[in-house]
């Protein structure tokens, strides 16, 4: 299995760290080995074009075609017609950090409650497997 996720003018990523951490950008141009310039699109992502590198940033599979240093109606014409939130969403990384930051966001008795829904699952599970032997 071939490596695919290449940094490219078009490739969506996610960017792990800085103050815009947790959101989605879309590479308009690369800038050179370290660098590449980012853009939300800001009125969907709330990333505003700027120069960031490459350790902030995760390249995710999903790519969308637009030429090099786009402008942002281009750039969100693009995210529209090829759905980009919509199959962010869909994927399995997404939903992994939805649920780490609810997990995090839980207050002392929510995770009590899922304590105990955790053992009442498992002894129900026990209890059929037992059945089955």
């Amino acid at each position: 299995m071939s490596y695919s996720r290449f940094v490219e003018v078009g490739r969506v990523v996610l960017i792990n760290y800085g103050p815009e951490e947790g959101k989605l950008a879309t590479i308009i141009d690369i800038l050179d080995q370290n660098k590449c310039l980012v853009e939300g699109p800001e009125e969907i992502t709330g990333v505003a074009r700027q120069l960031i590198p490459y350790k902030r940033i995760s390249l995710t599979d999903l790519k969308i075609s637009i030429p090099r240093n786009a402008r942002a109606k281009t750039l969100k014409a693009a995210w529209a017609k090829e759905d980009v939130l919509t199959k962010w969403e869909a994927s399995s990384w997404a939903k992994k950090l939805s649920a780490k930051k609810k997990r995090a966001s839980l207050s002392d008795f929510d995770r009590f409650k899922v304590m105990i829904a955790r053992k009442q699952k498992s002894a129900i599970v026990a209890q059929k497997i037992k059945q089955l032997k």
